[in-house]
């Protein structure tokens, strides 16, 4: 049986039958961490600044499509993309990776839908601190969950296992990762505070995916396996014609928006 960690950028272990992998989450150095932390930096910005263009509505208007377009932006963009980049630094030696799509795709349907509902139960309604607590546990336990999710599209020539600590260790960071997302996009009025906040949430989750992908595993076989699915890589013009569509819908919806467009009272004759 062979177990692999993450030191560096790669970990060397000796399996079953004496096979010599290498696992490495930095491929490309540092190419794919920064760019990872550069998508979920922007869709945590454009996410809080819908969010904060729900709470300036217009009265008696409904946020629901700002919350919309910030489960879109956080989710979609800054967790699911993010996700998505970081992977593409990911490298077993020994064996190709593939990816099954429609897994794939239910791992970013799951991560806009948890990012909604949490937004949803602390955008709507009196804000309390018990609503902000379960917003965050369920938003923060259903991202993890679309890591693994994302983890189990993936197809080696091996099967795959988590080191049981560090996957909590992830579920934790998560938790309170969303948490503190969702008291953003609650307190987060002003653009520097804005910006700050998605500088900090953008730390918060490339810290969960790597904390994640340092508890796998592989258990290699002994011969390679015919694999099915994707190419990591056949993704790529999808994911940044997804990334251009998200930016430029937020970025209408917010810049054509006036959110001090106040009906004009009826004046009152004496």
């Amino acid at each position: 049986m062979l177990r692999m960690g993450s030191r560096g950028r790669g970990a060397h272990r000796w399996g079953a039958g004496g096979i010599h992998v290498e696992l490495s989450h930095f491929t490309y150095g540092w190419v794919n961490p920064v760019m990872a932390y550069g998508i979920s930096f922007l869709g945590s910005l454009l996410g809080l600044l819908c969010t904060a263009r729900a709470r300036s509505a217009r009265a008696g208007a409904h946020p629901g499509r700002w919350l919309v377009l910030a489960a879109t932006a956080i989710g979609g963009t800054g967790i699911w993309l993010m996700h998505f980049m970081a992977m593409l630094g990911f490298t077993v030696t020994g064996t190709d990776i593939r990816y099954n799509v429609p897994l794939t795709v239910a791992s970013a349907i799951a991560a806009v839908g948890v990012v909604g509902a949490g937004l949803f139960i602390v955008g709507t309604g009196r804000l309390s601190i018990w609503r902000l607590l379960g917003g965050g546990v369920l938003t923060g336990v259903g991202v993890a969950i679309m890591h693994y999710m994302g983890m189990a599209a993936m197809q080696v020539s091996g099967d795959l296992a988590y080191q049981p600590l560090l996957v909590a260790a992830s579920v934790l960071i998560a938790v309170i990762a969303a948490t503190v997302a969702l008291w953003f996009t609650v307190v987060a009025r002003r653009p520097l505070a804005i910006t700050l906040a998605a500088l900090i949430m953008g730390v918060a989750v490339v810290g969960m995916h790597y904390t994640g992908m340092a508890a796998l595993e592989v258990h290699a076989h002994a011969s390679a396996s015919r694999l099915s699915g994707a190419d990591p890589f056949s993704f790529l013009m999808p994911v940044v014609l997804l990334l251009g569509i998200v930016v430029i819908v937020v970025l209408y919806a917010v810049l054509t928006d006036d959110p001090y467009d106040q009906p004009a009272r009826p004046e009152v004759s004496a």
